[in-house]
């Protein structure tokens, strides 16, 4: 919160929008809730506010605000738009550590180590390069010593490597799984709190009033309040996080332990994304090298935005985005793809003349067709399956070569199957591109179709 989100931040959003939008499809609106935020606590946000001289809630109630609009402009389908700052959200927070407190998971001590701010966690010398956080090599790392109260994270290194090896789908990809898996002999007692003196900006610490609590400890818990206003943090839920390899471990490792400490259900998977690069460089707000996902939306339209990261964002390896590389897959994938082939057989249609009835509806084919991506959150690999489609169609077309037939019953056959061939390509589209989808299955719903201007002008 220390600034407004950019392009890195945004590509969890659209991966768990992407996700969010087909369980919808395949499981009822009612069965599906999405949660998304802001995390308002923390050293590193009380410190921007106080260098530039405004008051802590006011500054995270513009950067909240500005996050929002930039979640609103690439159409994040979210349920709740949480802030941990929320009331309901500290309160569920306290319960959460008194519960914690009270089962005897947490006690007091004095930590003596060290702290990276980026990140807002404790480090150890192993996690350093030349004695700097290698996610945050422009900051100091600090060197702490306080009274904290702590919590037992080391008392669930079985119950972790328990969790990890009957469930191989807990974390996703495999090689996160490896990675996360491989930490859990290195766990130690964690600090959770912070005396109040040092930081007054966090949700105050109910065993003790001159503490607040760690900010992961309470931000990680904006889910369990959501579940629970919703009624379905239980067993009967599949319970999925979508957050990038930065934040894997707390997801990962720390968040199951205090569930389980707290006696709650524990996800059931955690996809941990690559980073994404800019320009062949790493992405920092401190540096200014960001990109707002809605200047991107404002320029280029928010389908094509949402279709280049979720095929080519960072999925499984880290990517990187430049506008020339993103400007060489719009033409190529959706003006001369897409948007050519509906224009084609929209005018082809349009002049033969005939009386058209196509289905429109969805008709499941999401869960039949998509399923088997969607069930691991390849997205990428979903959308590939379906441009595989588009390239057959466009094979089929030109092979069939409607526009030189002279039989109208065979024409109109050959056309008959050609646009049932794109209606479904468009509805497969409907998580992905949903404004898209829609414009391609209102063209073909009429009887007479009329031709249009391109879905997607060439740039």
């Amino acid at each position: 919160m220390n600034d407004v989100i950019h392009i890195g931040h945004a590509y969890q959003k659209i991966l768990a929008d992407c996700v969010s939008r087909f369980e919808r499809e395949r499981r009822g609106k009612e069965n599906v809730f999405f949660v998304t935020g802001t995390d308002e606590h923390g050293q590193k946000v009380f410190h921007v506010a106080k260098e530039k001289g405004v008051d802590t809630k006011t500054f995270i109630d513009e950067i909240s605000k500005k996050d929002q609009e930039q979640q609103d402009s690439l159409q994040i389908s979210y349920d709740r738009f949480i802030r941990t700052t929320d009331e309901d959200h500290k309160k569920v927070a306290s319960e959460f550590f008194k519960k914690v407190y009270d089962v005897g998971y947490i006690y007091k001590g004095t930590y003596k180590g060290l702290y990276c701010e980026g990140c807002e966690a404790y480090k150890t010398e192993k996690d350093l390069i030349d004695g700097k956080c290698p996610l945050h090599q422009n900051s100091e790392i600090q060197v702490v010593e306080d009274e904290n109260y702590f919590f037992k994270f080391s008392a669930f290194k079985d119950f972790l490597k328990e969790l990890f090896e009957k469930n191989i789908d807990f974390v996703l990809p495999n090689q996160r799984y490896k990675e996360m898996y491989a930490f859990i002999d290195t766990i130690e007692d964690i600090p959770v709190t912070r005396r109040k003196e040092k930081l007054p900006w966090g949700i105050e610490c109910p065993v003790d009033e001159n503490h607040v609590i760690w900010v992961w400890f309470d931000a990680l818990v904006n889910y369990l309040t959501f579940g629970l206003q919703v009624d379905s943090w239980d067993s009967d839920t599949e319970i999925v996080h979508f957050l990038g390899k930065d934040n894997a471990r707390m997801h990962a490792l720390l968040w199951p332990c205090m569930l389980k400490s707290a006696g709650y259900e524990v996800p059931d998977h955690v996809y941990i994304n690559a980073f994404l690069s800019l320009n062949g460089k790493k992405i920092s707000k401190s540096l200014g090298n960001v990109v707002a996902p809605k200047d991107l939306v404002e320029k280029y339209g928010v389908d094509p935005v949402r279709y280049y990261f979720l095929r080519y964002g960072p999925i499984v390896e880290d990517s990187d985005f430049s506008e020339d590389n993103f400007k060489i897959v719009y033409n190529a994938d959706l003006a001369n793809g897409l948007g050519n082939t509906v224009a084609r057989l929209a005018k082809l249609a349009e002049k033969s003349g005939f009386s058209f009835a196509f289905d429109t509806d969805n008709n499941n084919v999401l869960s039949t067709e998509l399923a088997q991506f969607f069930d691991v959150f390849r997205v990428d690999l979903a959308l590939q399956h379906i441009w595989s489609k588009l390239s057959d169609l466009d094979k089929k077309i030109n092979e069939e070569e409607p526009w030189g037939i002279k039989d109208s019953e065979k024409l109109k056959e050959v056309l008959q199957s050609e646009i049932e061939d794109l209606i479904l390509i468009a509805k497969l589209c409907k998580p992905f591109m949903s404004e898209t989808s829609e414009k391609i299955l209102k063209i073909f719903k009429e009887e007479k179709i009329t031709a249009t201007g391109g879905l997607f002008p060439r740039i």
